[in-house]
């Protein structure tokens, strides 16, 4: 936890806040923080500052607040990712928030297995919380705008175009021979897809869209792999 993150019912007045649970028991044993220290601390939605302690115990972290700067800008990326296997969710869902993305599409595909969308990490409170833990990673406090597209073709006909005006839309998928360009118009709107890449006809969509393709290579990454190492590619 790079950033105490708070939320809106910690606020015992516009200076002060009280937190438990997870978040206590981190600054205790993680930053092992005592009253009169100071925090990096961040206001979900709002500006970031400084919180020093007043109070600590086992009970619950009390803060008096300075919150005096902007959370750093987002990338001006729109993230369209296959739904990736439950046990990879949290990791893609947290990286692609502390990378900074606007916006985050969670898409069907056709390797994407059925049973991935019952997942209990799929509901709402698991998902915001992963997102949540990505902005303590990366000093944040702007959540991305996070969208579930379960019907791949709707999504890519309908919407995808609109994402795309007047900027950059790019598909990654092994064996196009692409490399990743280094100058973009942005807004840029990137799809990754399974491990392995997408199936002929959903290339076929997307390209119909607008997206171009580009290649990381002749190996087969992991999603979370795959999106670092583009993010950084492109911005």
């Amino acid at each position: 936890m790079n950033l105490v993150l708070l939320l809106p019912e910690d606020l015992q007045a516009p200076d002060r806040a009280r937190l438990t649970g997870r978040r206590l028991a981190h600054v205790r044993e993680v930053h092992r923080a005592k009253v009169g220290d100071d925090l990096a601390v961040g206001l979900l939605g709002g500006a970031m500052g400084r919180g020093r302690v007043l109070r600590l115990d086992d009970e619950a972290l009390e803060l008096a607040l300075t919150l005096d700067q902007p959370p750093p800008p987002k990338l001006p990326l729109t993230l369209v990712i296959a739904l990736p296997r439950p046990k990879v969710l949290n990791r893609v869902v947290a990286a692609a928030t502390s990378l900074g993305a606007a916006r985050l599409v969670l898409l069907n595909a056709w390797k994407v297995e059925k049973a991935y969308w019952a997942s209990p990490r799929m509901q709402p409170d698991s998902l915001r919380a992963q997102m949540l833990l990505g902005l303590e990673q990366a000093r944040d406090t702007a959540l991305p705008d996070l969208r579930l597209a379960r019907l791949f073709r709707p999504f890519v006909e309908d919407e995808l175009p609109a994402l795309l005006a007047g900027g950059t839309g790019l598909m990654a998928h092994p064996g196009t021979g692409e490399p990743a360009p280094r100058t973009l118009a942005a807004p840029v709107t990137l799809a990754i897809g399974p491990e392995g890449g997408w199936v002929e006809a959903e290339v076929q969509s997307l390209l119909r869209a607008g997206l171009r393709p580009l290649d990381l290579g002749p190996r087969i990454l992991r999603t979370e792999t795959a999106l670092a190492a583009l993010v950084g590619r492109l911005f």
